[in-house]
């Protein structure tokens, strides 16, 4: 379960002489394992650190509501099935 709507950053590494050389910064992605009651299954998916504070604060069954009945967002991909 991908955690969708985030990219790597790019940009440039700037000496002290001022030379540039291309760089890309990861996001911060994490793999949280949650169990969901409802189900009867355990899920991993890779959260953003946004969306893991997110999960942390509603509780994950009504994370996984509000990432169903929406189509944007950094809940997007959270349960696919």
């Amino acid at each position: 379960m991908p955690a969708r709507r985030r990219q790597a950053g790019v940009g440039d590494n700037v000496s002290h002489s001022h030379r540039r050389t291309r760089r890309r910064w990861s996001p911060g992605i994490r793999h949280r394992r949650s169990w969901l009651p409802a189900e009867g299954r355990a899920v991993r998916p890779a959260l953003s650190a946004k969306a893991v504070k997110t999960v942390d604060r509603l509780g994950i069954e009504a994370a996984v509501v509000r990432n169903r009945d929406s189509t944007d967002g950094h809940l997007r991909g959270l349960i696919t099935s």
